[in-house]
This record gives structure tokens, sequence and C-alpha cells, in this order.
């Protein structure tokens, strides 16, 4: 048996950021039964319509707002998996999006941004123990998932191996969105998973009457953590000033009752934030910029030596000297079995220690000439670096110099269409030096066009959104040089059939280019135990993707439901070769492939009160099928997942009481085994103070009842489980 990887200003207000969208025995979870069970929750009930919120004045042309809902539970995301793209405030065409705002986020796990947004549908993270963990979302991971901030691109190494953290910071974020479909296109065409879009306060866009600001402080008991953040924003005249700073302190966290070993060795995780910003604002606009710093450390969970020389033959893989082929035992376990990745004293575990410095240039022009309202500019410059670092010696140094920039025009309406029209680019020089450098040093050049219009025929909103990309990869020490293009287009449109529903409809033809490391990659990486051999043929990628939606926007019971579909041709994976002791052989290639899935949200408020409490209930659920055109399976596709909620509200008490339901896996790809699904009891409790500067206490139970857990999407999902029961406490002051 094969085995697989363990796996003169006027005062206002300070206004957000611009922003992009305004082993137990294992649970059995069927597509039909949560299917079922949404549709008996979301019976419609009758109530008075509210209206959409507006979009700050100052925020960029296409970004979304979030649908009017009946109030939320404390720890979901608003259900505005429906909302549409928003010009300067007037919201025409639905697209999916959902957005996660402050105090949502305040009752997530913030270590790392996969570890946020896991929970919300078609939502789930890589998890790489504590460090490091990306989203993925409808069932796709790496480059699919484009990453930004404030409208940015982060640049960093995340999407190059999932053991590299992403550069952001959730304690310092105002709000997450994630848009998925033709709301996507915008901002870039290979983000054909979907985009997240974290907004924080770095660069101010107008200036206080008074200085403002927030700080908190939370302990978990699992991993020992303690965090904290602030942030303050002031000014005077036309000037406006901003500085925040962060910090945690994690340690070896504690797994559910059953594992080996009572913590995940090496799991331990540190790290400090901070940036400065300063703006002028104008009555027309404004111009800013900002310094910003990370620096983090954090362990490698699983590592082990014992596969520092495999290699391949041909496409076999050898480990061992060359007098020992070693294939006798090929695709068995090895003798330590399950425990291998264990063995090894705390001293051994190779622990990340990172620093990135980002300087940002923002700024917006308003009614500079006729017939433009609006000019926007954007650019940063990145400099990244990260050395792996083993029994005190760096053995791999890996940096990233990168710079990007963006001009965007947002039009004034022509015969009722109005739209936002621009072009952006980047450059990023990326290498890895050291044992295991994997990749070829490489430099990416992109440019790109945009184009979106849209307009309202009556109750009808309609959308198109155009673009155009250039790539050229260069890896000199390779002698190679490619070049790449690709156009991408998306249609979407909504219908308000009644005042509180809505249906909307997308199509999205995109072009992902292939990246430096699909192209270049030969190596040995011990941190995901895998010898990975890159193709310099690969193609773009041409994916063609349906998304359908239906969505209850006010009243006592709200919901959403997608449903999508995806034909990707020349769909980039990495074929697994051969497996030998735990560790396979990679070969990036492409085969034609189709995603196919849905994600729903139904909330229903409760009428009148029990106990003195306003009550709540909700449930949501995802599922994606994933295929190669010639039937193969793709590894570590997410699981079939679904969650409900328990809620009360009693004067300034809030509580919620939720369980989570994860589908054991057996859909795996060949050298993959099956994960056990598991279900997972979750508690929280908040006060919230009254008056015009309230502060928040909270106390969260995660796991209540210790459940062991594995992930499935993980690359090392034996050797490092979630986190077991913990106590999470914080507070949290605005002023």
């Amino acid at each position: 048996m094969h085995r697989s990887l363990p796996h003169a200003a006027p005062r206002r207000p300070a206004h957000r950021a611009s922003s992009v969208a305004d082993a137990a025995s294992p649970a059995r979870l069927t597509t039909a039964s949560a299917l079922a069970l949404f549709l008996t929750l979301a019976v419609p009930a009758h109530a008075q319509e509210s209206a959409a919120p507006a979009a700050p004045q100052d925020a960029p042309a296409a970004s979304t707002t979030p649908a009017p809902a009946a109030p939320a539970a404390a720890s979901s995301a608003t259900p505005a998996a429906l909302s549409g793209v928003t010009v300067r405030g007037q919201t025409v065409v639905t697209t999916p999006v959902s957005v996660l705002d402050r105090e949502q986020l305040q009752l997530r796990d913030t270590s790392t941004l996969g570890a946020a947004l896991d929970g919300e549908p078609g939502v789930q993270a890589s998890h790489f123990g504590a460090g490091a963990s990306r989203p993925i979302m409808r069932g796709m991971d790496g480059p699919r998932v484009q990453v930004l901030s404030n409208g940015a691109e982060i640049q960093d190494a995340a999407s190059v191996s999932p053991d590299h953290a992403v550069v952001t910071e959730p304690l310092l974020a105002d709000r997450i969105e994630l848009l998925r479909g033709p709301s996507a296109l915008l901002y870039s065409a290979g983000a054909i998973g979907g985009v997240v879009n974290v907004t924080d306060e770095r660069i101010p866009t107008a200036v206080p009457d008074r200085p403002q600001g927030r700080v908190g402080l939370r302990a978990s008991s699992a991993a020992r953590e303690a965090a904290g953040a602030f942030s303050l924003t002031a000014g005077s005249g036309p000037i406006a000033v901003h500085v925040e700073g962060a910090a945690r302190d994690a340690e070896d966290y504690r797994v559910g009752k059953g594992w080996n070993s009572a913590r995940v060795e090496g799991s331990q995780a540190r790290g400090n934030t901070g940036s400065v910003g300063v703006s002028w604002v104008g009555s027309q606009g404004y111009l800013g910029v900002s310094a910003a710093r990370q620096t983090r450390t954090y362990g490698l969970p699983g590592h082990s030596h014992d596969i520092e020389d495999c290699h391949p033959h041909g496409t076999h893989l050898h480990c061992g000297g060359h007098d020992d082929h070693g294939h006798d035992d090929h695709g068995h376990e090895d003798e330590h079995g399950h425990d291998h990745d264990h063995d090894h004293d705390h001293a051994d575990v190779p622990r990340v220690r990172m620093t990135s410095n980002r300087y940002d240039l923002r700024g917006e022009w308003r009614q500079p000439v006729a017939g433009i309202e609006a000019v926007r500019i954007r650019g940063g410059l990145t400099r990244y670096r990260h050395d792996e670092v083993e029994d005190g010696a760096i053995a791999t140094t890996f940096n990233n110099r990168a710079n990007d920039w963006r001009i965007e025009a947002q039009h004034a309406p022509v015969a009722g269409w109005r739209g936002v029209f621009g072009v952006e680019g980047s450059q990023r020089r990326f290498s890895a030096l050291g044992e295991e450098a994997y990749v070829a040093p490489s430099t990416t050049t992109r440019q790109g066009l945009f184009w979106m219009e849209e307009r309202q025929f009556g109750a009808v909103g309609v959308s198109a959104t155009l673009r155009h990309d250039w790539q050229r990869v260069q890896a000199a020490s390779l002698g190679e040089r490619l070049s790449h293009h690709g156009s991408s287009l998306a249609l979407g449109a909504t219908w308000r059939f009644a005042p509180e529903y809505r249906a909307s409809i997308g199509f999205t033809t995109a072009s992902r280019m292939p990246s430096a490391e699909e192209l270049f990659a030969r190596g040995l990486h011990m941190a995901t135990r895998t010898y990975e051999l890159g193709n310099a043929a690969l193609r773009p990628e041409r994916a063609r993707n349906i998304d359908l939606g239906l969505a209850k926007t006010a009243g006592n019971t709200t919901f959403s439901v997608n449903l999508y579909h995806n034909r990707v041709g020349g769909y980039i994976h990495a074929r697994t070769l051969d497996a030998l002791n735990g560790v396979q052989l990679l070969q990036y290639s492409q085969d034609d492939a189709r995603f196919t899935g849905v994600e729903a949200r139904v909330q229903h408020r409760l009428d009148g009160r029990w106990l003195g409490a306003q009550w709540r209930t909700g449930a949501w659920a995802d599922v994606v099928h994933a295929r190669l055109a010639n039937g193969e399976r793709l590894a570590r596709l997410a699981p079939a997942r679904a969650g409900f909620t328990l809620g009360a509200q009693w004067a300034e008490w809030d509580t919620e009481l939720e369980w989570r339901l994860v589908q054991h896996q057996r859909k795996v790809a060949e050298f993959e085994t099956a994960t056990p699904g598991y279900g997972m009891l979750n508690w929280r409790l908040r006060y919230t103070s009254a008056g015009e500067q309230p502060w928040q206490a909270y106390v969260q139970l995660n796991n209540l009842t210790n459940k062991l857990a594995y992930v499935h999407t993980s690359f090392i999902k034996d050797a490092a489980p979630l986190m077991g029961r913990s106590l999470v406490v914080g507070l949290s002051k605005a002023f």
C-alpha cells in the first residue's frame, strides 16, 4: 500500500481603508442531507425590506458592498454571498462576495489568514501547523487564490509553498472581503478560485476631528498564546497620520485526545507587525504613503532528515545511496509508521525566520477633468526575505524583491453606463539559495489592462469586465525566457424579482498564466516531503466559469445559495509520478479539469423573546467535486462541510453555540490516503458595554469535546492535526 504525505481639507470622520468589496469515528455528511437541512431552514419569513448601505465616497470604483441582512451571528460573515459591484455607491451587479468585519474577526482564530477564513462557505485552509495557512477557495489554492492588501497584491512567498506564511496580520484588519466569480476579474485574471482582500487603515483617507484608535488583547490556552494590537489615527489641518502595531507569541499547541503526543512539536509561532502612514487630504482627494514591517518566526512540523538523499531516476524516486536502490519497500510504510515525523529532538525542528518591509503610495483625485469622476493611483515596493534555520544555521534563504502599481479612472455616466478602466503592472525577482533551493532564481514581469462597465435596466442590472494580461518569466541560470499573454471576459446580471429577493448569473472566461515555480521547479522540498519537477512547456490555463445565485436579503430569515461550474482547459497540477518512504515525486502537468460546487448559508431570527433574550439560528454548507478530464481525482480536495449555530442576545450580552461537521474524505488521488471526518463543538460569549465608545470582553471554548481532527487539504495532515480544546479570552476598546 502506498503512503500519502503526512499530509485645506474638510474634517470628516476617519474612513476605513479602500476596499475591493463595500481520530474519532468519522462524521458522515452527504451533499443531499446538507442541502435538505438547508432548504428546511430557508423557509422565507415576511419582513420589511431594508436598504443596502451606501459605499464610502472614497471607495474604489469596483468595490462590493454587502447586502442587508438580519443581524448576523457573532461568528458568521455578513451573509452577502450575493452582493453588488459598486461604482461610487450605486450597486447594480450581483456577484458572490462575503465580508468579515472587525467584530466578526475578533472571534476567529487570527493566527493566520487561512485560519481566520476557514469556516466561511466555500473557503477552507491549507493548514501547515500554527505558522502558515493560506485560504483555499472553491477547491483551488496557491496562485489561483489572489491575496490582496487594500487592493494591492501581497508580495511574499506564500503562493510558492504552503509552509510559507502570508504577510498579513488579521489582528490589524479592518475587514476581510472574499470575491468569487466575475467580481474577481477586475483585480486578477489568474484568481479563478477567488480573491481575498484584507483592508486596514494604514494610509488615512480623511482627517479625523480628534485622535481615534483601538487596542485589543487576547490569550488562548491550547498554545499558551498571548497577542495584542493597537492603532491610532490623528491629524491637523490637511495632514493625517496613522500608526499601528501587533505582536503575538505562541508555543507548541495541544491537540485533541488520542494522538501519539500531547502537542505538535515545532508548531510554535511568534511575530511582530508595525506600520506608519501619513496622508495629505484635500477637498478633491488625498495622497498618502506608508511604511510597514513584519517579522515572524515559526516552526515547520513534520520535518524529517531521512529523505535528504531522495532524488528521481526518470519517473521513479530513489532514496539512499546508489548502491541501495531502496525499492524493496517501495510504497510501504516505514518502520516508524504514522509516528516517524515526531522522533527528532525539538532542536532539530526547522524554523522559518521571515522579514518583510513594504512601502506604499496611494491617492485619489476626484473630478480632475470633465467626464472623469475620479482617478486613483497605487504603488508598492516590497523587500521580503525568509530563512529556514536548522540546528542554528541557515539552510535555505528565500528572497522576493517586488514592485507593483495600478492606475485607474472612473468615467462619468455615458448613456446610463458607468465604469472604470485602467492599467496595472508588477515585477517580482524571486530567488532561493541553499540546500532546499528547489526553484531556480527568476524574474517575473506582468502588465494588465482592464475595463468594466455596468448599467441598471429597471430591476435588472448588467455588467461586463474585460482585461488583457502579459507576462514574461526569465530564469537566467537555465537560459530560459518565456512569454505568455491572455484575454479574459466576465458578464454578470442580477434580477430583483421581489422586494427582498434577487437572482444572479455570472459567466467568466479567464486566462491564468503559469508561475515561475510551476515552470522551473526542480529539487527536493522537505517541508512538504516532495521532489518537484517543473515544466517549461506549460501554457496558460483557460477557465470558463458559470455562477448562479439566489438570495433573500431582508427580513427575519435571510439566505444565499451559489452554484458554480468551472471548466479549466490545461489545468496545471502537480501529478504524482511515484512515492517512496513518504516522499512523492511531483511533475507539473496539464490536463482539462472540472470543478462543480455549491455554497449556502441561512440565518433566521426567532420572533419574540424567550428567557428575556432574542434568539437566532443558522446553518451553512459547502461541497465541491473536481476531476481531471481523464477521470483522475485531484489531491487534497476540500471535503464537504456543514455548520449549525444557535445564538442569543440579551442586553449587552451575546452568545453562540456552533456545531461544525466535516465529511470523511474518501475521494482521493493516487498515492493519497483518505482522511476521517469529524464534528467540532465551539461556544462563544461576548459582552459589549453601552456608550459612544464601548469596550468588549469575550470568552471562547473551541473544540469543547477535545476532538482529534485531521485536515485533508494539508500536506502534513498526519504530523499536525488541528488544535484541541482551547480557552480563549480577550478585551478590546475603541476610542
